[in-house]
Parts: structure tokens; sequence; C-alpha cells
């Protein structure tokens, strides 16, 4: 099974934060970190140093995708957000970003294992598929 994180962050997020906020919600869902295929977020988070952090800390790859490319998953969101529209683009990044990687990654369709996870700072969710 693909497991794949979507996070989104406010600029400068340390990768503390991050890693609380991955490893809380992993275990409020009964699943191992290493489980976890890859990470994913949008393009301009790429060069985010607590992302970047995290992947290396994880030892995971991080892909990340336009607000055109999220903005197809908006129909499969469990929550629109009009603020992480007017600064990106589309209405969610960490559901998102985890929905396309997976499918990617796949070949074939995902679902949201565990839904849009918010702290003051980031945004998680994870997607799987077969």
């Amino acid at each position: 099974m693909t497991l794949v994180v979507g996070l989104g962050c406010q600029r400068g997020c340390d990768v503390r934060t991050l890693l609380e906020l991955l490893d809380s919600a992993l275990a409020e869902s009964g699943i191992e970190r290493q489980r976890i295929t890859a990470l994913a977020s949008i393009d301009r988070k790429q060069a985010e140093p607590g992302l970047l952090a995290l992947a290396q800390l994880l030892n995971l790859p991080l892909q990340c995708y336009s607000a055109e490319e999220l903005a197809g998953y908006e129909h499969r969101l469990s929550h629109k957000s009009a603020v992480a529209f007017s600064h990106t683009g589309c209405y969610g990044i960490a559901e998102s970003a985890a929905l396309a990687l997976a499918e990617q990654l796949a070949h074939g369709p995902a679902r949201l294992l565990i839904t849009r996870r918010k702290t003051a700072q980031a945004t998680f969710a994870l997607a799987c598929a077969d």
C-alpha cells in the first residue's frame, strides 16, 4: 500500500512543528511512521526549510505540485479553505497534494485515510492507494 503525507505550512514553520503534527496524526490512526512512502506539498513550498528538513529526517522524497495540478482535486477535499485559496489558488494543499502523489506513485485511484489536521502553522493529510 502506498501511503503519502500531504503537508502545508506557513513560511518559516520549523521541522519540530511538522514532525509533531505528523506523529500525532499517525499515532491517532495507529499508523507507524516507517509505513509512509513519500511527502507532498505545493510547489511554492519546495524550498521551505522545515519541509526539506522533515523529508531528510524521515529519509523520504518530497514531491511538490503546482496550484493548477492541486486544483483538480478540489471536489475530493474534506474541507475547502478560503485562506489557502487566497494565498495559493487552491482550496487545500495537504489533502490535494497527498492524493496527487499517492495516485501518481500507485498508478491508480487514492483516497484520504486521514483528512486534514491543522495546527496554527501547518496542515497534514494522509492519502493511500493500493
